[in-house]
């Protein structure tokens, strides 16, 4: 089932707090660059057995709740049983944690006429979406790690994310009754502390995205492009790459292959810092390359309002 969110002050209390950063990136060792200070984590439901999985998290000034557990097909990132969904609540938006909440008044205009405005205030990153896209608060954190890792370390993370069909394949995998749905898409931004150079970061997190949410757990099935430089519409100058999976093993009704493009630039700060699409491939409804492309050319630097 896509992530079903329980809001910070619905009365739901973490399990338990976490053993490490949840955020940290394996090979990059950064400091964890969504929150100020440690958080607490609740305990991750076990996932079912199938590809990867996506999480999903909300981040809350104080603390950090799980939303997401386990779930077949394109969550968040869509494509094999990849992103994580907490199979019981019914999905709703975590209280803001900003101001600069993409759906409040201090929101910046689209630059695309009929699209809307995606927002990371915490990297400085804005870009549109079409208007049938699902934006979630500044505090959602979608991630995918290895099925197999105990202390469920992420592979590749991202922030303030936007769904594109959140129930385009519904299932029960795990035969609990609770039925998860997985989006067809996903995009959202990150920071990439600890990246040696924008052709690395892109490269990277392509490849990573497409392994934890479609190819687990061959990453012989992933194949990426060259890196190529790109320059968007506001000028914001970076490299970009996009992988692929192919003949992924469809064990589950929500299988599929998928696809992710990331771009790497530096933000306003000059640190480096990502945005990614990930989708499925080889459906019906794939996202075009051409839409992905003309969502990517609106990434722009984006500085959040002084706080009154």
């Amino acid at each position: 089932m896509w992530p079903g969110q329980q809001s910070p002050g619905d009365g739901q209390q973490p399990q338990q707090p976490a053993q490490g950063n949840p955020y940290q990136q394996p090979g990059y060792q950064q400091p964890n660059p969504y929150a100020a200070q440690p958080p607490t984590v609740a305990a991750p439901a076990p996932r079912p057995p199938g590809g990867g999985r996506t999480k999903v998290i909300a981040i809350t000034t104080a603390a950090v709740v799980v939303v997401a557990a386990a779930v077949t097909g394109a969550v968040v990132l869509g494509g094999g049983s990849d992103d994580g969904a907490d199979p019981g609540p019914t999905a709703t938006s975590a209280s803001p944690t900003s101001s600069t909440d993409p759906r409040s008044g201090d929101a910046p205009k689209p630059t695309v006429a009929g699209w809307q405005v995606v927002v990371n205030p915490d990297a400085g990153i804005a870009f549109d979406v079409p208007a049938n896209w699902a934006l979630q608060s500044p505090g959602w954190v979608s991630y995918v790690a290895e099925d197999d890792d105990p202390e469920d370390k992420p592979l590749v993370a991202m922030k303030a994310p936007a769904l594109l069909k959140e129930k385009w394949c519904t299932s029960d995998d795990d035969k609990d009754g609770q039925v998860d749905n997985t989006p067809l898409a996903s995009v959202g931004t990150r920071k990439n502390n600890g990246a040696r150079s924008t052709e690395e970061a892109a490269r990277s997190d392509a490849a990573a995205w497409v392994y934890g949410a479609y190819a687990q757990p061959d990453h012989k099935k992933v194949t990426t492009g060259p890196v190529t430089a790109f320059t968007t519409a506001s000028g914001l100058v970076g490299s970009v790459a996009t992988s692929r999976s192919a003949g992924v093993t469809k064990a589950h009704k929500c299988d599929s292959d998928g696809k992710a493009t990331t771009f790497a630039f530096k933000n306003g700060e000059g640190d480096f810092a990502s945005w990614s699409f990930v989708g499925a491939r080889g459906v019906g409804e794939e996202v075009p390359d051409a839409t992905v492309r003309k969502i990517l050319g609106t990434v722009r630097l984006y500085t959040p309002p002084e706080e009154s």
